[in-house]
């Protein structure tokens, strides 16, 4: 034992001062596997150094601000102690194994036995545990804790947290394009960070764990029918589109031309088109539900019909093909098709499904249904932050081009250019469905619907992807693109002068429920003619007057 080891133990040390040598403790000890992770995902170009020293820097007053906000007084040491066994714990399995303490490693170790248990313990696991666990615990025991005032205790905690925060956020704002690259595109890299992830997977599985009370599912449009005389069969192709803002749209006057192949297809533009939310788990379950933005929650939601229940009630052969990541519940109750890996996507090539692929053999399934149509096409679209790889070789236009996730890294024209490329595509993809429609218009009133789910930040203030707080997100997350194209058969039955109009008007997600139901003359007092988007009942008897 150190000859100044008595002194440094009876040493007097602040609350503040405590948690934050604990921080800095479990941030660097506890956490090398973190960091390698990061170096892994990244690269070690020089460079990038001054962003690591800020990863270091955020994770610890990430730390400082949670510490603070449960250690108080008589909590402080048992607070600090539990922190750093469990950081020794979960940072040995990290170490020694890889291993990710996720909700389901929770749930195996809870279902262990005491010889299965036994197994895992061995000198290598004692010595680390002992060092960066026991050793620190002793440590923190022994200090002596200066307790003021609850006044002045209040005050320097504050500041501590204030410090922390400031930390926090100067590095997120000077590195945001890192971080966002590193959060989005490489998020298993999070999973690694000890005791956090462990933490909150404990959360969630206590969350998931515990007895729930089951809401009754509630049927809307019960009263949902498609009007008896009508002869002509509706085929509509819904498109979700992924990540794409409106104001990189060429049809929106965008100063490059983006989208030729839909300009020659003359569809009818909305260049007023909003967004329920600024990521996909809230915008694509919004737009299909009658709840509308301001009263739009997913627990709520998940608990009525949407759109496409009511379509299929009123007897629509209803598809939902998906080439993302799902449809956030909105098909659970009708056929769902997974088109992002083979052998649905016959267009898939290194781990990347193209788009174009959920139109295979798409035109059998329109031949074997009977009656009218809905097919709802969920894009990967310009889902970052590889825009690089949502594209194929042939579309890259635009150069030089951003060929990494790491956003932070590349020029604002790089970014630019490989985010329009991706545009492209897209508006290749949805010639491709207006082309499969053509084809059908002599059978079927045939139209296609794209709209966004939200937009994208590129750079901007210092904002890289989407998801910001819908209050405060900038208008590039929130206004989106949206077109329709309609087929002979429905222009017969509108007044195109009307829609020319009205495309002209602001209009939102709120708008797709009951647009989706009038595009099929559906009979439901779930919908509502004021907010589609043709008013097609409104417009078919103005022409008939």
């Amino acid at each position: 034992m150190p000859s100044n080891w008595p002194r440094l133990r009876d040493r007097e040390i602040s609350s503040g001062g405590l948690i934050l040598a604990v921080a800095v403790f479990i941030g660097i000890v506890a956490n090398g596997r973190f960091y390698s992770a990061a170096l892994t995902a990244l690269g070690s170009s020089p460079w990038l150094w001054p962003f690591y020293i800020s990863l270091f820097g955020s994770f610890v007053a990430l730390l400082v601000l949670i510490l603070s906000a449960v250690c108080h007084r008589a909590l402080v040491k048992p607070v600090l102690i539990a922190f750093l066994l469990i950081s020794a714990l979960v940072s040995y399995f990290a170490i020694a194994y890889g291993t990710v303490v996720d909700e389901e490693m929770i749930a195996n170790a809870l279902q262990t036995d005491g010889a299965e248990a036994g197994d895992l313990v061995s000198p290598a696991m004692l010595t680390w545990i002992g060092l960066v666990g026991v050793l620190p615990t002793f440590t923190v025991w022994r200090a002596k804790l200066i307790f003021p005032d609850w006044r002045t205790e209040t005050v320097a905690r504050l500041k501590l947290a204030g410090a922390a925060g400031t930390v926090l956020v100067g590095s997120v704002v000077a590195f945001s394009g890192h971080y966002a690259g590193l959060l989005r595109f490489h998020g298993e890299v999070t999973n690694q960070a000890v005791p956090t992830y462990a933490l909150l997977s404990a959360i969630r599985f206590a969350a998931r764990s515990a007895p729930k009370t089951k809401h009754q599912h509630i049927e809307l449009g019960t009263d949902a029918a498609i009007p008896p005389g009508d002869r002509n069969h509706e085929l509509v192709i819904m498109v979700v589109g992924e990540t794409l803002r409106a104001d990189h749209f060429g049809l929106n006057g965008y100063a490059r031309d983006t989208t030729p192949q839909l300009r020659s297809r003359k569809v009818v533009n909305f260049p007023d088109f909003w967004s329920c939310g600024t990521a996909t788990a809230i915008s694509v379950p919004c737009m299909f539900s009658n709840l509308g933005q301001a009263k739009f929650n997913t627990t709520t939601a998940a608990t009525f019909d949407n759109a496409l229940d009511i379509l299929a009630r009123a007897g629509v052969n209803v598809l939902w093909r998906d080439n993302n990541s799902s449809s956030k519940g909105v098909a659970d109750r009708v056929t769902y098709q997974d088109f992002k890996k083979p052998p649905l996507n016959p267009m898939c090539e290194d781990g990347e499904c193209r788009d174009e692929g959920m139109l295979a053999g798409l035109q059998d399934w329109i031949n074997a249904q009977q009656g009218d149509m809905l097919i709802v096409l969920h894009q990967m679209g310009n889902h970052g932050p590889a825009y690089y790889k949502r594209y194929p070789k042939s579309f890259e236009k635009f150069t030089p081009v951003c060929s990494t996730s790491d956003l932070g890294s590349c020029t604002g024209e790089e970014l630019n250019n490989t985010y329009d490329n991706a545009v492209l595509y897209t508006d290749y993809f949805l010639s491709k469905v207006i082309d499969l429609l053509k084809a059908n218009d002599h059978n079927y009133e045939t139209a296609m619907f794209y709209v966004s789910d939200h937009g994208e930040s590129l750079g901007e203030h210092g904002l890289y992807l989407h998801g910001a707080p819908y209050a405060f997100a900038p208008d590039t997350q929130k206004h989106v693109p949206a077109v329709m194209w309609l087929g002979q058969g429905i222009k017969k039955d509108i007044v195109m002068a009307s829609v020319a109009d009205r495309s002209l008007h602001r209009w939102s997600h709120d708008n797709v429920f009951s647009t989706l139901l009038g595009f099929f003359e559906v009979t439901t007092v779930a919908y509502n003619s004021k907010l589609d988007i043709l008013e097609r009942t409104h417009i078919e008897t103005s022409s008939q007057n």
